[in-house]
């Protein structure tokens, strides 16, 4: 979970406020909180020092981070950061960023850091933004991880510093009413074809918030169960892009899907994910398949649409014997003949559902 996407007010930002969440976040089954801008004390544009920029603001975290993550591992929820690389004379003070990010893993065990606002306008730049990262790997034995923010400028992205973590992707809200599920749905879809899908992060958001600005819009937010929003993020990495403690009871009401779905995550993304069905439009047919030898999974979508079978494309092999067992969302176990072009029949009573299959094949 991360803080920015109920796009709240900087001041909320305190100790209670990450206890909050953080207990919101275990009741879900969320294994992450992340704190975005806010957290730190000064502002990274005029440091003189990256190490006491980056550190916790005393007025609102007295004792640093130290109490969190002590509660947090009462909980089940890691503590993360956020955190903005000097821009100034082409990266110059690289080390300083490097210094900070080693003194908070060292101090506090933080160990995943949302990288934002970084530029590599240069070959100098670049240089200097691959040995900061390079030292911290170095200088915490590669136990810190980064979620590198693609989102917009001359930064990394999908073939190029990819190795440092995952790929933060797209900011969307519904405070513009520029979030809507099937366009995240669209983009993951179209890039897992080329990037693999587990190295991405992908959000979900609060449904609830803003429902005046989508009108009667039938692909609005609030069309959709709020399982099947966590649901199109499932194939990579689930980013739920909200203030936890601000959903409403009905959202803690849900079946347990977060939690159901972290049992079988690791298995999920050990496959190649490739996406299957028609690219998603809001009406459409469509998924992932993750494939290992003779088994794998099956993530399947029923858009607003109006047919409740179809014959949906897969990468399974033609003329073998497919066995489709549900673990969560609406479809049926079946057992079938995979047709040519790796055609199988798939329903789902609802519109707007979804289901995962687990698969065995045998010849």
């Amino acid at each position: 979970m991360n803080t920015w996407g109920d796009r709240g007010e900087i001041s909320r930002i305190t100790e209670s406020f990450c206890l909050e969440q953080m207990k919101a976040c275990a009741n879900l089954g969320i294994s992450h909180f992340q704190i975005d801008w806010g957290w730190q004390q000064g502002r990274s544009e005029n440091r003189t020092n990256g190490r006491d920029v980056w550190k916790p603001n005393e007025k609102i975290f007295p004792e640093g981070f130290s109490s969190l993550v002590k509660k947090g591992k009462e909980l089940g929820v890691e503590l993360c950061l956020y955190l903005v690389p000097s821009l100034k004379y082409e990266n110059e003070a690289w080390e300083e960023d490097a210094d900070a990010l080693i003194y908070l893993y060292k101090n506090y065990g933080i160990r995943i850091f949302k990288i934002d606002g970084q530029k590599i306008p240069s070959k100098i730049a670049e240089i200097r933004t691959q040995k900061m990262y390079d030292k911290v790997l170095k200088e915490t034995n590669n136990g810190v991880v980064f979620n590198l923010d693609i989102t917009a400028g001359p930064r990394g992205g999908y073939f190029f510093f990819n190795q440092y973590g995952n790929l933060f992707v797209e900011n969307r809200y519904t405070d513009w009413g520029n979030y809507y599920p099937y366009w995240t749905l669209r983009n993951l879809w179209m890039l897992s074809k080329y990037v693999p899908a587990e190295r991405l992060q992908v959000e979900f958001l609060n449904k609830w918030r803003n429902q005046n600005n989508y009108g009667n819009d039938p692909f609005a937010p609030s069309s959709y169960s709020f399982d099947y929003l966590f649901a199109i993020t499932m194939a990579a990495q689930p980013l739920a892009f909200f203030d936890a403690g601000e959903l409403p009871k009905k959202a803690f009401d849900q079946e347990g899907l977060i939690k159901r779905y972290r049992t079988i995550q690791h298995d999920f993304h050990k496959g190649i994910i490739l996406p299957v069905g028609d690219e998603p439009s809001g009406k459409s047919w469509t998924g992932f398949q993750s494939m290992k030898e003779g088994e794998g999974y099956l993530l399947i979508f029923r858009e607003l649409n109006s047919e409740s079978s179809v014959q949906l494309k897969t990468y399974l092999e033609s003329g073998a014997s497919v066995e489709l067992t549900p673990l969560f969302g609406d479809g049926k176990k079946s057992k079938q003949r995979v047709l040519k072009s790796g055609m199988i029949s798939v329903s789902l009573p609802k519109k707007n559902s979804y289901v995962m299959y687990k698969y065995k094949t045998t010849k």
